[in-house]
């Protein structure tokens, strides 16, 4: 079977060591709460063996039969979204009603969305591209799809993947080649949408303030990054050496989902940090690799958006973790625990991977 295998072990030797943090970032938190300390690793590990099996299923699979099916892919994702909504239905954790509940574990629809509105974006911009310079007649429809989902998403709320999905969704558009302008419309429109997220929910600002200077307010809306800063601040070259964090002790809050980075840097240091941002960056250019290659108008914009996804949500969660940015709420692709995360990320590699096949696949 011919597909690139650079990308796959990449992929997963970052997701076992993602694995190994996750239990070692874990473990004290677990087991004083579950009286289990392996129990966030274990549950990490069933769903990479699943996301295992789905990239072996997705390698039989014809990547056009995702353009075939956008459109029903999509309203799957858009009932999803609403019927998470539903109390008794939709589950809440950490304020958002963002889950479905199955037994022990939990699904989050609006990680499977982003897979949902890549593709139907990919589809769309390669069916319409010749009306892509046309804002009206061609980038309109679009956008008003994009911004039905986001409104769904924030209704959870999840700002963090709302603005993942608008900002990947936004880069694939980008190089499809409409006019700049649209570009600066879509700016001015966010801003004032940003303005008004604030107002609608004042805790944001907290973030915003907590961003500038997180001293203004340590034990509230600053703490998460305060602790984050002084996992990495002492890091050193080679870090403190696995399983001997000491912010993972009931300093920094559940340090094995968004601020997993901070964790590595303290215990493997600049060389562990180093070579996690390698395996990223590997991952990154073997995908784009893919995408150039492929003449299928579609797939280039498939593998395309895939692959900017991963790479953006990785970006800004070092961002945060650093304090270069606000907190918001995003995890680290591939390393971070949570199980719709993982198989989301597992689910756009396996097809990345079947898009570098040239054998005859299920059609």
């Amino acid at each position: 079977m011919k597909f690139d295998k650079t990308l796959l072990f990449s992929t997963i030797i970052l997701i076992l060591f993602g694995i190994l943090m996750v239990y070692s970032s874990s473990n004290v938190w677990a087991l004083y709460k579950y009286h289990d300390s392996f129990k966030y690793v274990k549950s990490q590990f069933i769903f990479f063996l699943i996301g295992l099996f789905i990239i072996y299923l997705l390698l039989k699979i014809d990547p056009h039969l995702y353009e075939k099916y956008a459109n029903k892919i999509l309203s799957l994702c858009f009932i999803l979204l609403v019927l998470v909504l539903i109390p008794g239905i939709g589950k809440v954790r950490n304020g958002s009603r963002s889950w479905f509940g199955l037994g022990p574990l939990g699904i989050q629809p609006s990680e499977f969305s982003k897979i949902g509105l890549i593709i139907y974006t990919s589809k769309y911009l390669a069916h319409n591209n010749k009306d892509i310079k046309d804002i009206k007649k061609g980038l309109l429809p679009l956008f008003l799809i994009i911004c039905l989902f986001f409104l769904l998403i924030m209704l959870e709320p999840d700002f963090g993947t709302a603005m993942v999905i608008i900002l990947t969704l936004i880069g694939l558009i980008f190089i499809s080649g409409p006019k700049l302008g649209f570009f600066i419309k879509i700016g001015l429109i966010g801003l004032v949408g940003i303005v008004i997220l604030i107002a609608i929910a004042p805790y944001r600002l907290q973030r915003i303030i907590s961003y500038l200077n997180p001293w203004s307010d340590p034990l509230g809306s600053g703490f998460q990054i305060i602790q984050s800063l002084y996992a990495i601040g002492p890091s050193s070259l080679l870090g403190q050496g696995f399983g001997k964090s000491i912010q993972k002790n009931f300093y920094l809050p559940e340090p094995q989902t968004d601020f997993i980075f901070s964790i590595i840097a303290e215990e493997f240091g600049f060389l562990g940090v180093l070579l996690v941002i390698t395996l990223f960056f590997i991952i990154f250019y073997r995908s784009i690799k893919i995408a150039l290659n492929e003449t299928d108008l579609f797939k280039k914009y498939l593998v395309f958006g895939l692959s900017f996804g991963i790479i953006l949500q990785v970006i800004l969660n070092i961002l945060v973790v650093t304090g270069t940015i606000p907190t918001t709420g995003i995890t680290c692709i591939f390393l971070s625990y949570g199980g719709s995360s993982l198989l989301v990320s597992m689910i756009s590699i396996g097809i990345i991977l079947a898009v570098s096949k040239k054998e005859k696949m299920i059609k």
